[in-house]
């Protein structure tokens, strides 16, 4: 197939990193300023499009223009989404994600940095078909708005003539980012990318074109009410305390030593309740006043209702919410914008009857009813997002999906026959630990409790500090319990302990012997290119960029790859081992059912608008009576690739977002 590689530079008033892709290019303001191309791999070409008019590109650059519309033609760029998304608001013309590919996603399969740049510098492509170092400042002065001032004219944007110099510089940057995209696809390539992968990544565009809506009134009272409530406190806090900014930390310990010579080193959520106690013993009602308004001051209910106000559309609906391959470990997506991967759970008793209180913006009434606003907001978070009109969300959850998914995997019969039948996987769980009827296990009973946190902690080769991690002290546990509970659980699941055990053995044997080493159910472990490669019953590869076995402190050796640190987001070397690894596969088989799902739902003409975790959120003609039945059923249908692996659809439908 012919190819055109493609990369863009734009101009908008709206913050790319806050709006997203699809407000942005939504901006009354947006334009392309400059298109860079090549086709077939000729030498690349910019297009100077502040100097050019859109509708003079079809005839002055018409190898490029027919070019981005033809069938024949196969778009590349890295992260399309942009370039796709942009260009097609710009020319007024959709274009077909079935006609592009993306450079990114294919690099995040191979485990790879999510940018152009870090891309570049981890192949250790040569320098010139890297992407340029003075690119941030040349999008500061070019794409942004500019600060007016006395030298600059007044004026809010910098163009072209007014420094012809990096204009031509930014002309050139352009360039080269087609020409490490391009160096980048060949050198990558040759790792076969599935053509499945294709087809989900083109529902994914598609779903992220279609977006889902918001109620901008509904948001929009809570965030008016939120600036409202905020400068009220704030003003009060200056009545009491004098101060210009009482929201300044340093300030405020100022006025704690002169009003009361307490010596404050910090106001966190830790220090909060013996601060509490020290000035009531003083009799400091003005201290505690200004303590509890400065823990109102620092909830953070509103921040994801500023987020949806900020990146909606001009049609009510917000886009690309969700980033494919976005974590590039397991191939799940990632939640952009209003990360929806987060969203606090809902506790609150009736959920529907709050947020019509809030709708109504009735604030009084929701405190005295369900508690502080910040609380009552963070919970009616999911509920923003609503079903077009006629129509309704119908949402359907993977039931304890990776569960499932290990059991499988392990050939953990017991666990599988729990799925087979009844899907209680705590009772079961406890059942098998501490050897009780599972009639004996009630959802209130201490031992459930014990056999829910070991399900959540234990999979992946997690101990005692898992435990923790998970809540299990603040359950109710005592930490001397802890060692036996892991080992009841290994004791009750020794299939899976096994498992860990063989999932290293076999990556080690692939890295020391460069041969295949198979698994059941089609999972293989490969080690080409020093890219050790993990092959998923899908068929789909998990990839660990640069591994090599290195010596340990306990004398034997470990698996380590080039990758993202999770703290610091850099580029650098990490660690794997056995459970960690049967995590990434069970995820990712998990992330590979969900998709499945998805274009099964998709070729049934269904409005996918949304999904998290393992769940798919479907806008539907509230008169289709069956099409929750329907859902349900395609959730729940075997999958080819995955012979045995129970899965189950838990489906509900609602006119607003939440848990069921």
């Amino acid at each position: 197939m012919k190819t055109l590689a493609v990369d863009i530079e734009t101009y908008s008033d709206a913050e790319l990193k806050s709006v997203g892709v699809y407000a942005y290019a939504d901006a009354p303001t947006f334009e392309v300023i400059l298109i860079a191309y090549s086709l077939d791999g000729a030498p690349v070409e910019v297009i100077d499009t502040v100097n050019t008019q859109a509708e003079d590109i079809e005839m002055l650059h018409s190898d490029f223009y027919e070019a981005l519309f033809s069938e024949e033609y196969l778009k590349t760029a890295y992260n399309a989404n942009f370039e796709r998304t942009c260009l097609a608001r710009y020319f007024k013309k959709a274009c077909d994600p079935r006609q592009w590919s993306c450079t990114a996603v294919m690099a995040s399969s191979l485990g790879l940095p999510g940018n152009l740049a870090g891309v570049g510098a981890a192949l250790r492509l040569e320098e010139d078909a890297q992407k340029l170092k003075t690119g941030t400042a040349l999008i500061t002065y070019f794409c942004k708005p500019c600060k007016p001032t006395k030298t600059n004219g007044g004026r809010t944007r910098n163009l072209p003539f007014h420094d012809q110099a990096r204009w031509l510089l930014f002309m050139e940057y352009n360039k080269r980012d087609v020409i490490a995209e391009m160096a980048i696809r060949e050198k990558i390539e040759k790792h076969l990318y599935p053509e499945s992968e294709q087809k989900i990544w083109i529902l994914d565009q598609e779903i992220n074109d279609r977006g889902i809506c918001v109620d901008i009134d509904f948001v929009e009272g809570i965030v008016a009410f939120d600036e409202q409530n905020t400068a009220e406190l704030l003003e009060e806090a200056k009545k009491i305390t004098g101060l210009k900014n009482p929201n300044s930390l340093a300030q405020l310990k100022q006025w704690f030593f002169d009003e009361y010579e307490m010596n404050v080193s910090s106001i966190t959520k830790d220090t909060f309740p013996g601060l509490i106690e020290e000035l009531k013993a003083k009799k400091a009602v003005k201290g505690v006043r200004i303590l509890e308004i400065r823990q109102q001051l620092g909830k953070t209910s509103t921040k994801k209702y500023v987020a949806m106000q900020n990146s909606v559309c001009s049609d009510g609906k917000i886009r690309g919410v969700l980033q494919f391959y976005g974590a590039s470990r397991t191939g799940r997506w990632a939640g952009r914008i209003v990360q929806v991967h987060n969203l606090p759970q809902n506790k609150i008793p009736d959920i529907d009857l709050a947020r019509e209180i809030v709708a109504n913006r009735d604030f009084e009434a929701i405190e005295l009813l369900f508690g502080a606003t910040p609380f009552v907001f963070s919970q009616l978070i999911r509920t923003a997002f609503i079903a077009s009109e006629n129509r309704h969300f119908i949402i359907s959850d993977f039931s304890a999906i990776e569960a499932r998914v290990i059991a499988w995997l392990a050939g953990e019969q017991w666990r599988l026959d729990v799925f087979n039948s009844h899907g209680k996987i705590y009772e079961a769980s406890a059942s098998q630990m501490f050897n009780v009827p599972i009639e004996d296990i009630g959802k209130g009973s201490p031992l459930r409790q014990k056999g829910k946190v070991a399900e959540l902690a234990l999979g992946y080769q997690g101990s005692v500090g898992a435990l923790m991690v998970m809540g299990a002290l603040e359950m109710g546990l005592e930490e001397k319990e802890l060692p036996l509970l892991v080992s009841s659980w290994r004791q009750a699941n020794k299939n899976i302990v096994k498992y860990w055990y063989m999932v290293e053995s076999a990556a080690k044997t692939a890295m020391e012997e460069h041969r295949t080493v198979k698994l059941p159910h089609g999972i293989s472990f490969s080690f080409i290119d020093g890219i050790l490669f993990i092959k998923l019953p899908s068929g789909r590869k998990l990839a660990y960029y640069n591994a090599r076995l290195e010596d340990n402190s306990k004398g034997g050796t470990q698996i380590t790859y080039e990758g993202v640190e999770q703290l610091s987001k850099r580029w650098g070397r990490l660690d794997t081992y056995g459970g960690k690894l049967v995590e990434n596969i069970v995820q990712a088989v998990a992330r590979d059912c969900l998709a499945e799902a998805m274009l099964r739902i998709d070729l049934c003409h269904y409005d996918i608008v949304m999904h998290v975790h393992d769940e798919i959120i479907v806008d539907a003609p509230i008169d289709n009576k069956s099409s929750e039945e329907v859902i349900t059923a395609l959730m729940s249908e075997p999958i080819d690739w995955a012979p045995g692996l129970p899965l189950k659809g838990d489906t509900y439908t609602t006119r607003h977002y939440k848990k069921d």
